[in-house]
């Protein structure tokens, strides 16, 4: 069963990347029933819009590389991850199925191998954390600066699409400049995204440098260099050894040898 399991966990870092995608997912859903605000709506639209992409993606990855693409689809709710990608807002509820299937392949998978599996891919981890940080940045910074903006006197920043272009050209370094906070609440959070953005994008620079400069690993040596005293221990072995071979070379020439 253990080993079952372990084959349908892809990642471990990926894993828990769609589960916190998938938690955010649920999250919105809530929101768009426990708030009547139709800039709110807009920001999660968009977001929900982004997130059935992702979800897309990952059916598609799940069923091509699934050993047996019948028993993904049918035993391991697969159809499920299908209707949670349809755009209407009662196949969404579906998404929970996303959240058990992950919570239970990571409690199968154990803590400690979970910590293990992402220190060794360090790099991936690293890439998805930014993903991560960069799909919650966009909402959260959306409905912050919107939330902030959207009543004060002689603002720009009033509508939903209004939010989601100001954080999306902030947090990528652009700074277009039309959509721009006059509050100082307003001005605190764009530098905190503007900060966020820069930390992000420099990460990411970072690991796509070191994927395409960073040469191959060398073969190490089967035999390490040996120095000081063990380097002359082994040559005075050797000598010795030598020195037993000729001698048992001589032996069996005098052996072999004609009598005079």
């Amino acid at each position: 069963m253990a080993k079952r399991h372990e084959r349908e966990l892809k990642n471990t870092g990926y894993e828990i990347f769609i589960g916190f995608l998938s938690v955010l997912s649920i999250v919105n859903i809530v929101l768009v029933f426990a708030f009547d605000d139709p800039n709110l709506d807009i920001v999660l639209q968009v977001m929900s819009g982004l997130l059935i992409i992702i979800f897309l993606a990952d059916f598609g990855y799940r069923l091509l590389t699934s050993t047996s693409r019948s028993r993904y689809f049918f035993r391991q709710f697969g159809w499920a991850d299908l209707l949670a990608c349809v755009p209407i807002e009662p196949f969404k509820v579906f998404r929970i199925f996303r959240v058990i299937r992950v919570s239970h392949l990571l409690r199968e998978h154990g803590t400690r191998r979970i910590l293990r599996s992402l220190i060794k891919d360090r790099a991936g981890s690293a890439l998805l954390t930014l993903l991560l940080m960069g799909i919650l940045v966009l909402e959260f910074g959306s409905l912050a600066i919107l939330y902030i903006e959207q009543d004060v006197d002689g603002a720009n920043l009033t509508t939903g699409g209004d939010a989601i272009w100001y954080v999306l050209v902030t947090i990528s370094t652009v700074g277009y400049g039309d959509r721009y906070p006059v509050t100082n609440a307003g001005r605190l959070v764009g530098a905190m995204i503007i900060l966020v953005g820069v930390g992000i994008f420099g990460t990411f620079t970072g690991y796509l440098a070191n994927l395409f400069l960073t040469p191959p690993e060398s073969v190490a040596p089967t035999e390490p260099a040996i120095a000081g005293s063990d380097s002359n221990e082994r040559i005075e072995s050797l000598k010795s050894l030598v020195a037993e071979q000729r001698a048992a070379l001589d032996k069996i020439e005098r052996l072999l040898s004609p009598p005079h």
